[in-house]
Formats: structure tokens, sequence, C-alpha cells
């Protein structure tokens, strides 16, 4: 197993059900306890439930990208704080990014990444242990 999450609690919001369904099943492997959202308005309605330790955040989305819910987040959230934020993106604008890191985003990942990258960024932010392979998810 390429990584070790032991009972922390991960929000995984998404929605593409190919990326959700892979990274739900990444951080499961790594026995972290998994919450999934598939728009941004039932993130945020996750968030507040669960009170996550990380959230993987898409950030165009449905009913609420993920830059409103980072807003939304963003006055509970302390840079370098749980919860982490690791967004994920298939736009590669360096404005975005820029603006994301503003919100407070502790990670930005551009699609396609590789799962072990993500990985590695999630122990790295919650003191988790890796161990090096690789796989791409679209």
């Amino acid at each position: 197993m390429p990584a070790k999450l032991d009972g922390r609690s991960i929000l995984i919001v998404d929605d593409d059900p190919d990326v959700l369904n892979t990274v739900r099943m990444a951080f499961d492997a790594a026995g972290a306890k998994v919450t999934t959202a598939n728009d941004g308005n039932k993130a945020l309605e996750m968030f507040r439930r669960v009170d996550p330790d990380l959230i993987v955040l898409d950030m165009m989305m449905p009913r609420r990208s993920g830059f409103l819910v980072m807003e939304t987040i963003k006055p509970n959230k302390d840079a370098g704080k749980r919860p982490f934020v690791i967004m994920i993106t298939a736009n590669e604008g360096k404005r975005h990014e820029l603006y994301a890191r503003h919100l407070g985003v502790d990670e930005y990942l551009n699609k396609p990444f590789s799962i072990d990258r993500l990985m590695e960024k999630a122990c790295q932010l919650l003191g988790g242990e890796f161990i090096e392979p690789d796989v791409k998810i679209p």
C-alpha cells in the first residue's frame, strides 16, 4: 500500500464520477474515512457535517464552484491548518492558481494528475506515510 492515512477524515468533491470514484478508492485503500460530494452545495453540507482533515476539491463544478466553496470555508481556515485543501482542476491558468492559494488552498494539482502525487501531497499535509509507485487518472 503506497499511502497510509489511517482514520483521517477526507472529503472528496468532484462532479466527474470517474475522478470521484478513483480518488475515493485511493483514500479508502489508505485507511482514511472518506465522504464524497458531486457539487459545491453538497460539499459545504458535508464539510459542516464531517469536519474533514482534508478536502480534495475540484475547481469547476455545477451549483457552486470550488472557488465559492473556498470563499465560504476561508473564514474558518488558517493557511497551513486543517482542513487542508488540495484543489484539482483542468484549468492551467496561473491566475486561477494564485486566487486559489489566496483563498487558502494548500496544494493545487492540474488534471490529469498522478494518483500517487495526490496521495503524496495528502500524506505531506496530514503527516501520513507514503511509499511511491504511479497511475494516471483523466
